[in-house]
């Protein structure tokens, strides 16, 4: 009679997330957890890092980065592969939004903003990105926003860094995938997370010719924080669900409203290119 055998407990999984201090970095992690995976995440102080390893003792594991300090992104991703064998998924979560006119923003404030959300995210990536390669295998989901899709008065210069954020991934997605190496873009609308409050940091300068449009904005913003549709623990579901598609899409927007809000735009845009096709296609060479 053949011996029965034991199937062998599944590996799980490691994640690099940066950022689990609040919002959806500490919803994802905790949900990540929750299936006994291994969670390294990303935070600014002590007491965030203490808090954090508290939630899974042995498995979560929290590691104080500057996230826009290059040189140690690089060491600590390397610590963190030779540690737990591996990165199976990145999160680039950690980033703030910054609220004001495009005219109203100093260039120092742009800088900052740039610096935390788009090339600290490329710097994690890069650094990602060579260990992945030699497995021929990875998942990079990048938590971009419903504002890398539609631009809105107040949020210019955030919807810039994520923008380019998104520009960045679509090319990467098709650069890796002949390498067994995965990129989704995460693109919430409005979720009731800390990002209304703590997450955001305030143009210096304001502009009263701006205030129907750019503060009408922040008004806007301020009366929805705290009353947001979205709810972070959901999206998390959503964000595993992703992490264990073999086929996961490009993009995945969170929530009605972003989903209301991008095929708004994507109906407005096919209709104006419709209306200036001829004009747009006056413009080539009529000799090929």
């Amino acid at each position: 009679m053949p011996t029965k055998t034991t199937a062998p407990a599944p590996r799980s999984r490691t994640w690099f997330i940066t950022g689990v201090s609040s919002g959806f970095g500490r919803a994802l992690a905790q949900a990540a957890l929750a299936l006994g995976d291994l969670v390294v995440g990303t935070v600014r102080s002590e007491d965030a890092r203490s808090a954090y390893e508290r939630l899974a003792p042995g498995q979560s594991i929290g590691i104080i980065l500057d996230i826009t300090d290059e040189t140690a992104i690089h060491a600590t991703i390397a610590a963190v592969e030779a540690q737990t064998g591996g990165i199976d998924i990145l999160v680039n979560n950690a980033g703030y939004g910054l609220v004001g006119g495009v005219e109203e923003a100093s260039m120092a404030e742009i800088r900052a903003q740039f610096d935390v959300n788009v090339f600290g995210a490329v710097a994690v990536m890069q650094a990602a990105l060579p260990f992945m390669r030699a497995r021929r295998a990875g998942r990079i989901l990048n938590i971009t926003s419903v504002s890398g899709v539609v631009g809105w008065p107040s949020l210019g210069i955030y919807s810039g860094s994520k923008f380019a954020l998104e520009g960045i991934c679509e090319t990467l997605a098709l650069e890796v995938e002949p390498l067994g190496i995965k990129v989704t873009m995460i693109e919430p609308g409005g979720f009731r997370t800390e990002f209304a409050t703590g997450s955001r940091a305030r143009t210096a300068r304001v502009i009263d010719d701006y205030d129907t449009t750019v503060g009408q904005s922040r008004r806007i913003l301020a009366e929805h924080a705290g009353h947001e549709i979205g709810d972070p623990a959901k999206a998390a579901k959503a964000i595993l669900a992703i992490a264990a598609e073999p086929s996961p899409p490009l993009r995945l927007l969170l929530g009605a409203d972003a989903v209301r809000y991008t095929t708004d735009k994507l109906a407005h845009q096919s209709a104006e290119i419709a209306t200036w096709r001829a004009l747009s296609e006056s413009t080539d060479f009529t000799d090929r």
